[in-house]
């Protein structure tokens, strides 16, 4: 092989190990450039996709929710994402494209948790939001990377947030909490990502359907 091939492949080989690239059997929800297959319930121009570092992000408040233009009923999803100081963003769940998915679907609460004061335990980063609270916190400092895993199967949500399992629930045994999250008796929707306040960065997006 010439040493200019050489020269153009090894770079690729080196990125591609560092990402690790799609984990066998998810589908990618990001491609890394543009917002296809999202579509913003709020204002779509706070939200953008940054190719250059391969990250979909919100650049502040007023954009609702980012949701998928697929439904999902039982699946894995898996992403990274970068607080900034005071941030606040989610990750709906089987959420409706109407009505908000904290209420309407479940929301796994994403937070700054070190700088927000005053909160409830589920209102801490990795809970289903107002609903089941994380057993504790443990997130990164503001601007480093945290990693992200929920897997929702019939009744059954857990939620891994940097390597550790924050929540393992059975919704039945949360059903005096129905009234007020009529979406934690859905069986199928939508997954999102919130807009709230600063910006929010995300990768490595990842789903596969149970």
């Amino acid at each position: 092989m010439r040493p200019l091939a050489i020269a153009l492949i090894l770079p690729l080989a080196l990125a591609a190990h560092l990402t690790g690239g799609t984990p066998e059997g998810f589908t990618s929800l990001f491609n890394g450039k543009d917002l296809t297959g999202w579509k913003a319930t709020g204002d779509m121009k706070v939200w953008g996709a940054d190719a250059d570092k391969g990250v979909l992000f919100v650049s502040g408040g007023g954009g609702g929710w980012l949701m998928t233009e697929k439904e999902y009923s039982n699946f894995e999803i898996r992403l990274e994402y970068k607080m900034p100081k005071m941030g606040n963003s989610g990750v709906g769940l089987r959420a409706p494209l109407k009505g908000d998915p904290a209420y309407a679907g479940m929301e796994i609460q994403l937070l700054d948790d070190a700088n927000w004061q005053g909160l409830r335990p589920e209102q801490q980063t990795g809970s289903i939001y107002d609903v089941v609270a994380a057993n504790k916190i443990n997130s990164k400092p503001f601007g480093e990377w945290n990693t992200m895993r929920i897997v929702a199967k019939g009744r059954k949500i857990k939620v891994e947030h940097n390597g550790e399992i924050l929540v393992d629930a059975n919704l039945d045994d949360y059903k005096n909490r129905n009234e007020k999250h009529p979406g934690l008796t859905r069986e199928k929707g939508h997954l999102g990502l919130q807009s709230y306040n600063f910006r929010v960065e995300f990768r490595n997006i990842y789903v596969k359907e149970l």
